[in-house]
C-alpha cells in the first residue's frame, strides 16, 4: 500500500483502511466524503452523534464506530473495533475537536478541561493505541487536524490555541522518532473553516481575515497528506507566510497582530 517513495497507493483489492474521528460533522465529514469520492479507501468513521454518523456512513459507504474518544474505555474499544473491522488501520485522521472563545479569565474550568481532553489528550492516546501496529507493519499515516491558532496563538482563544500548539509539537516529535519506520506524520493547519464549529463554541466568527474556507478545501489537504505523507499544510496556503514570520521574527509578528488583530 506504500510505494518505495512513501506514496500511499492501493494494491489490487487491498485498499488502505482509514479511521477518521470527528466524522459526524464539519471537517471530519468532508474528509470522509473526499475519500469516498476516490473509492480507493476503506473508511471507518468515528463520532459521538450516532444519527449523524450513521448518515455519513451511508453516504460514504463507511463503517460507523460511534464512541466518545475522551473516555479511556470507549477509546480503547474504538481502537479494537477499528482493527477488527478493517483488519488493520493504515491511516488515522484525528478530526475531532471543539472550541471556546472569550477572555481566559472568564473561561469555566469545565471548558478548559474539555478542550484539553478532546483536542489534545484524546488524540495523543488514540495515536498511542494505533501506532504500534503501523510501526510493526512499517507503513502508516497519521494526519492531525491542527489550526493556525496553534502556530501563532489567537486572542481570546488561549486554551484552544494551546491544544493546537500541543498537536504541532507532538507531530514534530513523532516525526523524529518515526523517521526510519515508514510511518508518516502530517498536520493540517487551517484558518477559519465554514463549519458548525463556531456556532457550537458559542461565539460566531467575526474577523474579516482570513475568510472562512469550505471544509472540502481542508479535506483536499488531508487527502494529499495521506497520499504523499507531506508533513505540514496550511489552508489556505498563504497562511504559511504569517506562520513563518512568527517563527523568524516573533516580535515583529506580535506588533502587527496587536495592531491589526
Amino acid at each position: 500500500m506504500f510505494e518505495g517513495s512513501g506514496r500511499l497507493v492501493a494494491h489490487g483489492t487491498q485498499r488502505p483502511v482509514a479511521l477518521i474521528t470527528g466524522a459526524s460533522s464539519g471537517i471530519g465529514t468532508a474528509v470522509a466524503e473526499q475519500l469516498a469520492t476516490e473509492g480507493s479507501w476503506r473508511l471507518l468513521l468515528n463520532g459521538r452523534d450516532e444519527d449523524r454518523l450513521g448518515d455519513v456512513a451511508v453516504r460514504t459507504r463507511g463503517t460507523a464506530l460511534p464512541a466518545d474518544v475522551t473516555d479511556p474505555e470507549a477509546r480503547a474499544r474504538l481502537a479494537r473495533e477499528a482493527v477488527a473491522h478493517g483488519g488493520r488501520v493504515d491511516a488515522l485522521v484525528a478530526g475531532a475537536g471543539i472550541g471556546w472563545a472569550g477572555p481566559f479569565t472568564a473561561q469555566p474550568v469545565e471548558s478548559i478541561d474539555r478542550l484539553l481532553a478532546v483536542n489534545l489528550a484524546a488524540v495523543v492516546h488514540l495515536v498511542r493505541l494505533l501506532l504500534p501496529g503501523m510501526v510493526a507493519r512499517r507503513r502508516g499515516r497519521i494526519v492531525l487536524i491542527g489550526s493556525m491558532a496553534g502556530s501563532v496563538g489567537v486572542r481570546d482563544e488561549a486554551v484552544y490555541s494551546a491544544t493546537k500548539g500541543g498537536l504541532l509539537a507532538f507531530a514534530d516529535s513523532l516525526r523524529y522518532e518515526l523517521a526510519s519506520t515508514g510511518v508518516r506524520v502530517s498536520i493540517v493547519m487551517p484558518g477559519a473553516v465554514d463549519t458548525p464549529f463556531f456556532g457550537r463554541r458559542g461565539v460566531p466568527y467575526h474577523r474579516t481575515r482570513p475568510r472562512p474556507v469550505p471544509p472540502a478545501q481542508v479535506a483536499e489537504a488531508v487527502r494529499r497528506a495521506l497520499v504523499y505523507g507531506r508533513p505540514d499544510a496550511y489552508v489556505p496556503g498563504w497562511l504559511g507566510m504569517p506562520a513563518r514570520l512568527h517563527g523568524a521574527a516573533p516580535g515583529v509578528f506580535r506588533s502587527l497582530a496587536q495592531r491589526f488583530g
